[in-house]
């Protein structure tokens, strides 16, 4: 015999699947986002660049709907413990991925005023990065769906991989502004652009936290290392010749 408790179980257990559904599917857009505005880049593009741009509204408004969505849960459904923690995972989550897709559209932004100069050499790198990037967002939100401790935990563990990817780029990039003046101007652009898909990873670890800590009401028990050096290396000693081609 079904009771009223079974009833709300089942009900409470449907929203926050179809949130959990809502929340996935934002994150798929989000790296699209990410892999369109690469696209862009190498095409040099300025008018696919401002539909990304653009485009990134979308992820905007299904951010702010699943915060409604939230609020409706909490003030219904009144949960507690695990429940509790599972909509305040929702909730920070979707905030993530609404930055990662903002970082997206400012990759693609950046790339509006690149198309316009020569094109340089570094600019191939910029795929690498997002390659790395897209990777980690996919990884973490299937670990979200499927509550996996261990997946969540190997996306926050290999961050370092892509910190370690933008710090060498970081350096090359420098060295062919060094090398010539006039490649400052698009350096500077993928400078940036490659500091927000570096960004980009940081948030999918973000999402790895809230993971873990949704699943065992504890956060991870060790600080993430962070290899992003470009704040406090030394660049002294850059050759002023770029690597061969």
């Amino acid at each position: 015999m079904t009771t009223s408790k079974d009833h709300i179980i089942k009900s409470y257990d449907a929203e926050l699947s179809r949130l959990t559904g809502e929340i996935v599917h934002m994150g798929e857009l989000s790296v699209k986002q990410l892999e369109a505005a690469i696209d862009v880049v190498e095409r040099r593009d300025e008018r696919a660049a401002q539909r990304v741009v653009d485009n990134d509204d979308t992820i905007d408004r299904m951010e702010q709907e699943v915060s409604h969505d939230v609020v409706r849960l909490l003030a219904l459904r009144a949960p507690m413990a695990g429940d509790l923690r599972n909509v305040f995972a929702a909730l920070r989550i979707a905030a993530d991925i609404e930055r990662i897709g903002d970082y997206a559209a400012n990759v693609a932004k950046r790339s509006i005023p690149l198309s316009m100069v020569a094109p340089v050499r570094p600019a191939a790198g910029l795929e690498h990065l997002a390659r790395l990037a897209a990777t980690g967002v996919r990884d973490v939100l299937a670990a979200y769906h499927d509550r996996d401790t261990e997946r969540a935990y190997a996306v926050w563990k290999n961050d370092t991989v892509l910190d370690e990817a933008y710090t060498g780029y970081f350096r090359q990039l420098l060295t062919y502004m060094m090398e010539d003046p006039r490649n400052i101007t698009p350096c500077t652009h993928l400078l940036f652009m490659a500091k927000n898909i570096e960004r980009i990873g940081d948030h999918a670890t973000n999402i790895a936290e809230n993971v873990w800590f949704q699943a065992t009401g504890e956060p991870l028990p060790a600080q993430r290392k962070k290899l992003d050096r470009t704040a406090s290396a030394d660049f002294s000693g850059l050759s002023t010749k770029s690597d061969p081609p």
